[in-house]
């Protein structure tokens, strides 16, 4: 089926985009890599009159180094992340997690700005850049705003992100020495029924980390009582515990049946994910 008929803009700057969007309000909506969008107005399940393609937008795309911050632009693939020096220097999970996003034609066409602000519940990025304390950035009519990934999404297709801003970059601190990340995720479909990402921080012999599942929920989930109860532990004794308490706290995840398997499926998915994800981190 195709889409409804639309007009289409092609702005050639941000500040063009934004006054499209505010012009325009809900009849328009922003057209990057399209790997979700055209298939939801291809289905009639999300109908635009309008449709603002930013590829042309400078200020979205490039990845660099800022201060004491890897920038990711809303409009990189996650081919170009997968490839890029910087992340595989800085942030090797992240690189291998975006090299095996879905197949190769995702890949190449759609962009982790993209990929954030549809919130489609069973996506990879999300988990681990909360994991990696990573912050989104927004323009719209009133400025730009920063938010915490761990806080942009808020539900099932649901973000924080207001009529008429757009995604301009993600932003993730350059990692301590010492720290290291993993991303552990298990599917039967091209997207992951449940996915856990790991965060280790040694502060000289004790050990830090940061747990979180996505996939199997909404918004990405953040298991803060396994993160206290392996808080300092040695590397010997984290892998008893984790097997001791993962499964209790995962079965109280929010989750639900869908194509990608039963609710408690997916939350035993999830508790064995967090075992391998920390197991990454220690190798």
């Amino acid at each position: 089926m195709l889409p409804a008929r639309f007009a289409l803009h092609r702005p050639d700057t941000l500040a063009q985009a934004l006054a499209l969007l505010a012009e325009h309000g809900d009849d328009a909506t922003a057209y990057a890599g399209g790997t979700e969008l055209l298939i939801a107005m291809k289905a009639r399940v999300l109908r635009y009159a309008q449709v603002v393609d930013i590829k042309r937008v400078p200020e979205l795309h490039g990845i660099r180094i800022d201060s004491d911050k890897l920038v990711i632009g809303a409009l990189s693939t996650h081919y170009q992340i997968a490839q890029h020096a910087l992340v595989r220097e800085h942030f090797p999970a992240y690189a291998e997690l975006s090299d095996n996003v879905a197949n190769i034609r995702v890949r190449v066409a759609g962009t982790i700005g993209g990929n954030l602000c549809f919130a489609e519940p069973h996506a990879d990025p999300p988990a681990l850049l909360c994991a990696l304390d990573a912050v989104v950035l927004l323009a719209g009519p009133n400025g730009q705003r920063r938010i915490p990934m761990g806080e942009f999404i808020l539900g099932e297709f649901t973000t924080a992100r207001a009529d008429g801003e757009l995604m301009v970059a993600v932003e993730l601190p350059l990692p301590a020495a010492g720290m290291r990340a993993a991303y552990r995720a298990f599917g039967q479909l091209e997207r992951p029924a449940a996915g856990v990402a790991a965060v280790c921080i040694d502060n000289g012999g004790k050990l830090a980390w940061r747990f979180w599942v996505g996939a199997l929920c909404a918004p990405p989930t953040r298991l803060a009582a396994l993160e206290d109860l392996c808080a300092g532990l040695p590397a010997h004794a984290l892998a008893a515990t984790i097997e001791q308490h993962a499964p209790a706290l995962c079965a109280a995840l929010d989750a639900q049946d869908d194509l990608h398997g039963s609710a408690d499926y997916k939350r035993h998915l999830a508790s064995v994910l967090v075992h391998r994800a920390a197991k990454a981190c220690l190798a």
